[in-house]
Protein backbone atom coordinates (compact mmCIF):
# COMPACT_ATOMS: atom_id res chain seq x y z
CA UNK A 1 0.00 0.00 0.00
CA UNK A 2 0.90 3.54 -0.41
CA UNK A 3 1.50 5.58 2.45
CA UNK A 4 1.79 9.47 2.41
CA UNK A 5 0.81 10.41 6.35
CA UNK A 6 2.63 10.47 9.01
CA UNK A 7 4.16 6.84 9.95
CA UNK A 8 6.46 5.62 13.09
CA UNK A 9 8.78 2.89 11.62
CA UNK A 10 11.48 3.89 13.87
CA UNK A 11 11.47 0.40 15.13
CA UNK A 12 10.61 -1.53 12.19
CA UNK A 13 13.61 -3.61 10.06
CA UNK A 14 13.02 -4.04 6.87
CA UNK A 15 14.95 -6.46 4.11
CA UNK A 16 15.34 -4.05 2.12
CA UNK A 17 15.14 -0.04 1.59
CA UNK A 18 14.88 1.60 -2.27
CA UNK A 19 16.00 4.98 -2.31
CA UNK A 20 14.42 6.60 -5.19
CA UNK A 21 11.04 5.64 -6.95
CA UNK A 22 12.57 5.71 -10.96
CA UNK A 23 12.77 3.07 -13.13
CA UNK A 24 15.61 1.13 -11.30
CA UNK A 25 14.33 1.93 -8.53
CA UNK A 26 10.65 0.21 -9.20
CA UNK A 27 11.93 -2.64 -10.57
CA UNK A 28 15.09 -3.23 -7.43
CA UNK A 29 11.42 -3.06 -5.57
CA UNK A 30 9.43 -5.60 -7.35
CA UNK A 31 12.08 -8.25 -7.60
CA UNK A 32 13.40 -7.80 -4.44
CA UNK A 33 10.23 -8.26 -3.10
CA UNK A 34 9.15 -10.86 -5.55
CA UNK A 35 12.01 -12.88 -4.02
CA UNK A 36 11.06 -13.02 -0.43
CA UNK A 37 12.10 -9.74 0.94
CA UNK A 38 10.13 -7.31 3.16
CA UNK A 39 10.46 -4.09 0.61
CA UNK A 40 10.32 -0.33 1.57
CA UNK A 41 10.42 2.14 -1.11
CA UNK A 42 11.22 5.77 -0.46
CA UNK A 43 10.33 8.69 -2.83
CA UNK A 44 10.98 12.24 -1.74
CA UNK A 45 7.88 12.92 -4.61
CA UNK A 46 4.53 13.33 -3.93
CA UNK A 47 4.77 10.59 -7.27
CA UNK A 48 6.66 8.22 -8.54
CA UNK A 49 8.63 7.92 -12.30
CA UNK A 50 8.65 11.76 -12.82
CA UNK A 51 11.58 11.30 -15.04
CA UNK A 52 10.10 8.15 -16.41
CA UNK A 53 7.48 9.87 -18.35
CA UNK A 54 9.77 12.04 -19.96
CA UNK A 55 11.51 9.10 -21.70
CA UNK A 56 11.78 9.11 -25.50
CA UNK A 57 10.10 12.36 -25.72
CA UNK A 58 7.06 10.61 -23.16
CA UNK A 59 6.87 7.77 -25.46
CA UNK A 60 9.23 5.49 -23.24
CA UNK A 61 11.83 4.24 -25.31
CA UNK A 62 11.99 0.80 -23.59
CA UNK A 63 15.16 -0.58 -24.87
CA UNK A 64 17.34 -1.53 -27.87
CA UNK A 65 16.81 -4.71 -29.13
CA UNK A 66 20.24 -4.77 -30.90
CA UNK A 67 20.89 -8.55 -31.21
CA UNK A 68 24.42 -8.41 -30.79
CA UNK A 69 25.44 -7.80 -27.24
CA UNK A 70 28.95 -5.94 -28.13
CA UNK A 71 27.25 -3.54 -30.35
CA UNK A 72 24.82 -2.90 -27.18
CA UNK A 73 27.75 -2.27 -24.83
CA UNK A 74 29.80 -0.51 -27.53
CA UNK A 75 27.29 2.50 -26.96
CA UNK A 76 28.40 3.08 -23.46
CA UNK A 77 31.82 3.49 -24.46
CA UNK A 78 34.89 1.43 -22.79
CA UNK A 79 33.17 0.83 -20.03
CA UNK A 80 30.47 -1.07 -21.40
CA UNK A 81 32.60 -4.10 -20.50
CA UNK A 82 31.33 -3.51 -17.15
CA UNK A 83 28.04 -4.73 -18.31
CA UNK A 84 28.34 -8.01 -20.35
CA UNK A 85 28.13 -10.21 -16.87
CA UNK A 86 24.77 -8.26 -15.37
CA UNK A 87 22.97 -8.26 -19.65
CA UNK A 88 23.61 -11.80 -19.34
CA UNK A 89 21.63 -12.23 -16.39
CA UNK A 90 18.64 -9.76 -18.06
CA UNK A 91 19.31 -8.61 -21.00
CA UNK A 92 17.34 -6.85 -24.28
CA UNK A 93 14.69 -9.75 -24.86
CA UNK A 94 14.43 -9.96 -20.93
CA UNK A 95 13.50 -6.29 -21.13
CA UNK A 96 11.00 -7.14 -23.90
CA UNK A 97 9.49 -10.60 -22.26
CA UNK A 98 8.85 -8.86 -19.33
CA UNK A 99 7.07 -6.32 -20.60
CA UNK A 100 5.43 -7.91 -22.58
CA UNK A 101 4.09 -10.19 -20.12
CA UNK A 102 2.80 -7.26 -17.80
CA UNK A 103 0.48 -6.53 -20.91
CA UNK A 104 2.86 -3.54 -22.63
CA UNK A 105 2.70 -4.95 -26.26
CA UNK A 106 5.84 -3.27 -27.85
CA UNK A 107 7.08 -2.59 -31.62
CA UNK A 108 10.47 -1.94 -32.79
CA UNK A 109 11.68 1.36 -34.56
CA UNK A 110 14.58 1.89 -36.91
CA UNK A 111 17.35 1.87 -34.85
CA UNK A 112 15.99 -1.27 -32.46
CA UNK A 113 14.81 1.14 -30.73
CA UNK A 114 11.86 -0.19 -29.02
CA UNK A 115 8.95 1.16 -27.55
CA UNK A 116 5.12 0.35 -26.08
CA UNK A 117 2.77 0.43 -28.81
CA UNK A 118 0.81 2.49 -27.42
CA UNK A 119 3.76 5.24 -27.28
CA UNK A 120 2.78 6.22 -23.85
CA UNK A 121 5.17 6.28 -21.50
CA UNK A 122 1.98 6.59 -18.39
CA UNK A 123 1.34 2.63 -19.33
CA UNK A 124 4.95 1.44 -18.38
CA UNK A 125 4.81 3.47 -15.12
CA UNK A 126 1.41 2.12 -14.26
CA UNK A 127 2.45 -1.75 -14.93
CA UNK A 128 5.28 -1.30 -12.88
CA UNK A 129 3.84 0.42 -9.93
CA UNK A 130 0.95 -2.44 -9.91
CA UNK A 131 4.03 -4.92 -9.88
CA UNK A 132 5.39 -3.25 -7.02
CA UNK A 133 2.09 -3.59 -4.84
CA UNK A 134 1.21 -6.67 -6.55
CA UNK A 135 4.64 -8.12 -4.64
CA UNK A 136 4.16 -6.08 -1.34
CA UNK A 137 6.30 -2.98 -2.17
CA UNK A 138 5.32 -0.73 0.82
CA UNK A 139 5.81 2.89 -0.38
CA UNK A 140 6.57 6.06 1.25
CA UNK A 141 6.00 9.45 -1.14
CA UNK A 142 6.95 12.73 -0.35
CA UNK A 143 9.91 11.49 2.02
CA UNK A 144 13.22 13.00 1.61
CA UNK A 145 16.63 11.32 2.86
CA UNK A 146 18.80 13.44 4.37
CA UNK A 147 21.99 10.89 4.35
CA UNK A 148 23.06 7.53 4.81
CA UNK A 149 24.10 6.12 8.22
CA UNK A 150 26.98 3.60 7.91
CA UNK A 151 28.02 1.21 10.77
CA UNK A 152 30.48 3.32 12.34
CA UNK A 153 31.66 0.78 14.92
CA UNK A 154 34.00 -0.49 11.92
CA UNK A 155 35.52 2.58 11.09
CA UNK A 156 35.13 4.35 7.80
CA UNK A 157 36.47 2.08 4.58
CA UNK A 158 39.97 3.99 2.88
CA UNK A 159 39.93 1.54 -0.04
CA UNK A 160 37.22 -0.38 -2.37
CA UNK A 161 39.40 -3.68 -0.69
CA UNK A 162 37.97 -3.46 2.44
CA UNK A 163 35.62 -5.67 3.68
CA UNK A 164 32.73 -6.32 6.10
CA UNK A 165 31.71 -2.54 5.97
CA UNK A 166 27.94 -1.92 6.71
CA UNK A 167 25.00 0.50 6.27
CA UNK A 168 23.26 0.96 9.43
CA UNK A 169 20.19 3.13 8.61
CA UNK A 170 18.97 6.10 6.42
CA UNK A 171 17.99 9.07 8.30
CA UNK A 172 15.35 11.32 7.22
CA UNK A 173 15.08 14.87 6.53
CA UNK A 174 12.78 14.97 9.88
CA UNK A 175 15.17 13.19 12.07
CA UNK A 176 13.45 9.82 11.55
CA UNK A 177 15.79 6.68 11.37
CA UNK A 178 15.08 4.19 8.97
CA UNK A 179 16.99 0.81 9.47
CA UNK A 180 17.36 -2.63 6.78
CA UNK A 181 19.37 -4.99 5.97
CA UNK A 182 20.16 -4.22 2.76
CA UNK A 183 19.60 -0.44 0.74
CA UNK A 184 19.11 0.06 -2.61
CA UNK A 185 20.18 3.56 -3.80
CA UNK A 186 18.57 4.62 -6.85
CA UNK A 187 18.42 8.35 -7.01
CA UNK A 188 19.27 8.60 -10.69
CA UNK A 189 21.53 11.38 -11.70
CA UNK A 190 21.37 15.23 -12.10
CA UNK A 191 19.44 15.49 -15.51
CA UNK A 192 15.57 17.26 -15.53
CA UNK A 193 16.46 18.49 -11.54
CA UNK A 194 12.08 19.21 -11.90
CA UNK A 195 11.76 15.39 -11.58
CA UNK A 196 13.50 14.88 -8.04
CA UNK A 197 16.81 14.05 -9.95
CA UNK A 198 18.81 16.80 -7.94
CA UNK A 199 22.34 14.50 -7.48
CA UNK A 200 21.54 13.85 -3.58
CA UNK A 201 22.89 10.24 -3.93
CA UNK A 202 26.25 11.65 -5.18
CA UNK A 203 26.44 13.47 -1.77
CA UNK A 204 25.41 10.71 0.57
CA UNK A 205 28.17 8.82 -1.29
CA UNK A 206 31.26 11.08 -1.06
CA UNK A 207 30.13 11.11 2.77
CA UNK A 208 30.34 7.88 3.16
CA UNK A 209 33.74 7.38 1.02
CA UNK A 210 32.73 6.32 -2.41
CA UNK A 211 34.93 7.67 -5.02
CA UNK A 212 32.10 10.15 -7.68
CA UNK A 213 33.19 10.90 -11.22
CA UNK A 214 32.05 14.78 -11.16
CA UNK A 215 28.66 15.11 -13.01
CA UNK A 216 27.83 17.24 -16.50
CA UNK A 217 25.09 16.90 -18.63
CA UNK A 218 25.21 14.42 -21.20
CA UNK A 219 22.77 13.61 -24.47
CA UNK A 220 21.63 17.20 -24.10
CA UNK A 221 20.69 20.10 -26.94
CA UNK A 222 23.14 22.29 -28.29
CA UNK A 223 22.79 25.95 -28.28
CA UNK A 224 23.96 27.77 -31.74
CA UNK A 225 25.62 30.91 -32.39
CA UNK A 226 23.55 32.02 -35.06
CA UNK A 227 20.63 34.48 -33.95
CA UNK A 228 18.82 33.49 -37.30
CA UNK A 229 18.37 30.01 -36.31
CA UNK A 230 14.70 30.41 -34.22
CA UNK A 231 13.28 30.82 -38.05
CA UNK A 232 14.06 26.91 -38.85
CA UNK A 233 12.26 25.75 -35.10
CA UNK A 234 10.61 22.84 -35.59
CA UNK A 235 12.07 21.69 -38.66
CA UNK A 236 13.33 17.83 -38.64
CA UNK A 237 15.63 16.20 -40.65
CA UNK A 238 15.54 12.37 -41.12
CA UNK A 239 18.50 10.81 -42.25
CA UNK A 240 20.88 13.45 -42.91
CA UNK A 241 24.55 13.59 -41.67
CA UNK A 242 26.01 15.44 -39.22
CA UNK A 243 30.03 15.84 -39.02
CA UNK A 244 31.47 18.16 -36.22
CA UNK A 245 34.89 20.43 -37.13
CA UNK A 246 37.44 21.87 -35.12
CA UNK A 247 38.94 25.40 -36.49
CA UNK A 248 42.55 24.60 -35.80
CA UNK A 249 43.08 28.73 -36.83
CA UNK A 250 41.54 31.47 -38.73
CA UNK A 251 39.90 29.34 -41.27
CA UNK A 252 39.01 31.35 -44.67
CA UNK A 253 36.62 29.71 -47.36
CA UNK A 254 39.16 27.99 -49.63
CA UNK A 255 39.77 26.01 -46.87
CA UNK A 256 36.42 24.82 -46.11
CA UNK A 257 36.23 24.21 -49.73
CA UNK A 258 39.08 22.03 -49.81
CA UNK A 259 37.25 19.89 -46.55
CA UNK A 260 34.72 18.61 -49.30
CA UNK A 261 37.63 16.92 -50.89
CA UNK A 262 41.07 17.55 -50.29
CA UNK A 263 42.78 18.10 -46.73
CA UNK A 264 42.45 21.61 -44.89
CA UNK A 265 45.39 22.58 -42.68
CA UNK A 266 42.80 25.08 -40.72
CA UNK A 267 39.68 22.29 -40.23
CA UNK A 268 40.00 19.43 -38.51
CA UNK A 269 37.03 16.55 -38.49
CA UNK A 270 36.09 15.06 -35.13
CA UNK A 271 33.52 13.48 -35.58
CA UNK A 272 30.70 12.23 -38.32
CA UNK A 273 27.46 10.47 -38.26
CA UNK A 274 23.92 10.18 -39.94
CA UNK A 275 20.50 9.91 -38.46
CA UNK A 276 17.75 12.29 -37.48
CA UNK A 277 18.38 16.26 -36.33
CA UNK A 278 15.23 18.93 -34.89
CA UNK A 279 16.04 22.41 -34.87
CA UNK A 280 15.02 24.11 -32.05
CA UNK A 281 14.52 28.12 -30.84
CA UNK A 282 18.29 28.31 -29.97
CA UNK A 283 20.29 25.21 -31.60
CA UNK A 284 19.77 22.29 -32.73
CA UNK A 285 18.40 18.72 -31.08
CA UNK A 286 17.78 15.19 -32.05
CA UNK A 287 19.32 11.60 -31.64
CA UNK A 288 22.00 12.05 -33.65
CA UNK A 289 22.52 15.75 -31.75
CA UNK A 290 22.45 14.23 -28.40
CA UNK A 291 24.67 11.45 -28.75
CA UNK A 292 27.09 13.58 -30.58
CA UNK A 293 26.52 16.45 -27.59
CA UNK A 294 29.71 15.15 -25.20
CA UNK A 295 31.89 15.78 -28.18
CA UNK A 296 30.82 18.78 -28.50
CA UNK A 297 31.32 20.06 -25.14
CA UNK A 298 34.40 18.46 -24.68
CA UNK A 299 35.70 20.50 -27.31
CA UNK A 300 33.76 23.45 -26.48
CA UNK A 301 35.51 23.22 -22.72
CA UNK A 302 39.01 23.52 -24.49
CA UNK A 303 38.24 26.81 -25.69
CA UNK A 304 37.91 25.90 -29.65
CA UNK A 305 35.71 27.17 -32.50
CA UNK A 306 32.94 24.28 -32.95
CA UNK A 307 31.02 24.02 -36.13
CA UNK A 308 28.69 21.34 -36.77
CA UNK A 309 27.99 20.80 -40.29
CA UNK A 310 24.99 19.24 -41.64
CA UNK A 311 25.10 17.47 -44.98
CA UNK A 312 21.45 17.06 -46.70
CA UNK A 313 22.70 14.60 -49.32
CA UNK A 314 25.01 12.07 -47.23
CA UNK A 315 26.18 9.58 -49.46
CA UNK A 316 26.08 11.45 -52.41
CA UNK A 317 29.37 13.16 -54.06
CA UNK A 318 29.69 16.67 -55.21
CA UNK A 319 30.02 15.64 -58.86
CA UNK A 320 26.57 13.70 -58.46
CA UNK A 321 25.30 16.62 -56.93
CA UNK A 322 26.59 19.05 -59.28
CA UNK A 323 25.12 17.31 -62.12
CA UNK A 324 21.90 17.22 -61.05
CA UNK A 325 22.09 20.84 -59.98
CA UNK A 326 22.41 21.54 -63.28
CA UNK A 327 20.18 19.44 -64.80
CA UNK A 328 17.40 21.08 -62.06
CA UNK A 329 18.31 24.59 -63.40
CA UNK A 330 18.85 23.89 -67.08
CA UNK A 331 15.25 22.10 -67.52
CA UNK A 332 13.93 25.42 -65.49
CA UNK A 333 15.45 28.43 -67.07
CA UNK A 334 12.71 31.14 -66.39
CA UNK A 335 11.52 29.78 -63.00
CA UNK A 336 12.95 31.58 -59.98
CA UNK A 337 15.61 30.12 -57.89
CA UNK A 338 13.45 30.54 -54.95
CA UNK A 339 10.86 27.72 -56.21
CA UNK A 340 13.68 25.76 -57.12
CA UNK A 341 13.20 23.08 -54.44
CA UNK A 342 14.87 19.70 -53.72
CA UNK A 343 12.37 17.49 -51.78
CA UNK A 344 15.57 16.42 -49.14
CA UNK A 345 15.70 20.07 -48.66
CA UNK A 346 13.19 21.55 -46.23
CA UNK A 347 12.00 25.41 -48.15
CA UNK A 348 12.59 27.54 -45.10
CA UNK A 349 16.67 26.18 -44.64
CA UNK A 350 16.55 26.26 -48.75
CA UNK A 351 15.75 29.98 -48.56
CA UNK A 352 17.71 30.90 -45.21
CA UNK A 353 20.82 29.15 -47.44
CA UNK A 354 20.14 32.02 -50.70
CA UNK A 355 19.66 34.61 -48.25
CA UNK A 356 23.20 33.53 -46.18
CA UNK A 357 25.01 33.52 -49.65
CA UNK A 358 23.50 37.02 -50.69
CA UNK A 359 21.44 35.63 -53.62
CA UNK A 360 18.16 37.19 -54.27
CA UNK A 361 15.89 34.20 -54.50
CA UNK A 362 13.88 36.39 -57.54
CA UNK A 363 16.70 35.89 -60.01
CA UNK A 364 15.63 33.17 -62.30
CA UNK A 365 17.38 30.11 -63.53
CA UNK A 366 19.16 31.12 -66.06
CA UNK A 367 21.06 34.55 -64.18
CA UNK A 368 22.52 32.23 -61.87
CA UNK A 369 26.48 32.04 -62.49
CA UNK A 370 28.23 28.44 -62.62
CA UNK A 371 30.68 29.71 -59.53
CA UNK A 372 27.06 30.77 -57.44
CA UNK A 373 25.19 27.23 -58.39
CA UNK A 374 28.37 25.12 -57.33
CA UNK A 375 28.39 27.41 -53.84
CA UNK A 376 24.19 26.28 -53.32
CA UNK A 377 25.75 22.70 -54.04
CA UNK A 378 28.71 23.09 -51.50
CA UNK A 379 26.38 24.27 -48.47
CA UNK A 380 24.27 21.50 -49.30
CA UNK A 381 26.88 19.20 -48.43
CA UNK A 382 28.22 21.14 -45.52
CA UNK A 383 25.58 23.65 -44.12
CA UNK A 384 27.82 25.27 -41.18
CA UNK A 385 26.31 26.11 -37.49
CA UNK A 386 28.55 27.28 -34.52
CA UNK A 387 28.23 25.59 -31.68
CA UNK A 388 27.84 27.98 -28.38
CA UNK A 389 27.00 25.93 -25.92
CA UNK A 390 25.54 22.99 -24.09
CA UNK A 391 22.24 23.34 -22.54
CA UNK A 392 22.03 22.77 -18.79
CA UNK A 393 21.01 19.75 -16.72
CA UNK A 394 17.16 21.10 -16.99
CA UNK A 395 17.21 20.03 -21.02
CA UNK A 396 20.03 16.79 -20.80
CA UNK A 397 18.16 13.42 -20.75
CA UNK A 398 21.08 12.18 -19.04
CA UNK A 399 24.16 13.30 -17.11
CA UNK A 400 27.47 11.93 -17.02
CA UNK A 401 29.19 11.01 -13.97
CA UNK A 402 28.24 9.29 -10.91
CA UNK A 403 29.95 6.42 -8.58
CA UNK A 404 33.40 4.89 -9.66
CA UNK A 405 32.59 1.76 -11.46
CA UNK A 406 35.90 0.30 -10.23
CA UNK A 407 33.82 -0.05 -7.02
CA UNK A 408 31.07 -1.82 -7.50
CA UNK A 409 30.80 -5.42 -8.18
CA UNK A 410 28.84 -5.92 -11.40
CA UNK A 411 28.15 -9.71 -10.80
CA UNK A 412 25.01 -8.20 -8.19
CA UNK A 413 25.81 -4.39 -8.71
CA UNK A 414 26.91 -3.94 -4.88
CA UNK A 415 29.34 -1.59 -3.36
CA UNK A 416 32.67 -2.80 -2.90
CA UNK A 417 33.01 -1.10 0.05
CA UNK A 418 29.97 -1.37 1.91
CA UNK A 419 28.10 -4.94 1.58
CA UNK A 420 24.62 -4.51 2.50
CA UNK A 421 24.45 -1.46 -0.43
CA UNK A 422 23.64 -1.75 -3.99
CA UNK A 423 24.04 0.80 -6.37
CA UNK A 424 21.50 1.12 -9.68
CA UNK A 425 20.24 3.55 -12.90
CA UNK A 426 21.98 6.83 -12.94
CA UNK A 427 24.06 6.59 -10.10
CA UNK A 428 26.19 4.86 -11.94
CA UNK A 429 29.36 6.71 -13.99
CA UNK A 430 28.59 5.44 -17.40
CA UNK A 431 28.30 7.46 -20.79
CA UNK A 432 26.06 6.03 -22.85
CA UNK A 433 24.08 7.01 -26.58
CA UNK A 434 19.97 7.76 -26.73
CA UNK A 435 18.01 5.17 -28.24
CA UNK A 436 16.85 2.68 -25.53
CA UNK A 437 20.43 2.42 -23.94
CA UNK A 438 19.83 4.16 -20.88
CA UNK A 439 16.39 2.86 -19.51
CA UNK A 440 17.77 -1.05 -20.15
CA UNK A 441 20.83 0.07 -17.92
CA UNK A 442 17.93 0.86 -14.96
CA UNK A 443 16.38 -2.39 -15.76
CA UNK A 444 19.37 -4.47 -15.90
CA UNK A 445 20.52 -3.07 -12.62
CA UNK A 446 17.69 -3.07 -10.51
CA UNK A 447 16.57 -6.57 -11.33
CA UNK A 448 20.30 -7.60 -10.66
CA UNK A 449 20.17 -5.96 -7.69
CA UNK A 450 17.15 -6.28 -6.52
CA UNK A 451 17.38 -10.22 -6.83
CA UNK A 452 20.74 -10.08 -5.03
CA UNK A 453 19.92 -7.97 -2.22
CA UNK A 454 17.10 -10.31 -1.29
CA UNK A 455 19.49 -13.42 -0.93
CA UNK A 456 21.35 -11.78 1.77
CA UNK A 457 18.78 -11.61 4.05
Amino acid sequence: MIKNSKFDIQNSVYDVVVIGGGPAGLMAASIAAKYGAKVLLLEKNDVMGKKLLLTGGGRCNLTNADPNVRNFVSKFGKKGDFLFSPLSVFGTDDTVRFFEKLGIKTKTEPGFRVFPESDNALDVLGVLTKLAKENGVEFRLGVSVKHINPDVSVGAPTKASEKNRNIKSVILEDGIEIKAKNFILATGGKSHPETGSTGDGFKWLKEIGHKVIDSNPSLVPIKLREQWIAELAGITLENVGVSIWVLKKETDKSEWKKVLGLPAPGVARQAGKKGKILFTHVGLSGPTILNMSKTIGDLLKEKKEVKVAIDFFPGIGLDVMHERMIKLFEKNPKKKIKNLLLPEVPEKIYLKILDIMGMDGEWFANEVKRAERIAIVEMLKMFKLTADELLGYDKAIVSSGGVDLNEVDFKEFKSKLYDNLFLVGDILDFDRSSGGYSLQLCWTSGYVAGKSASKYL
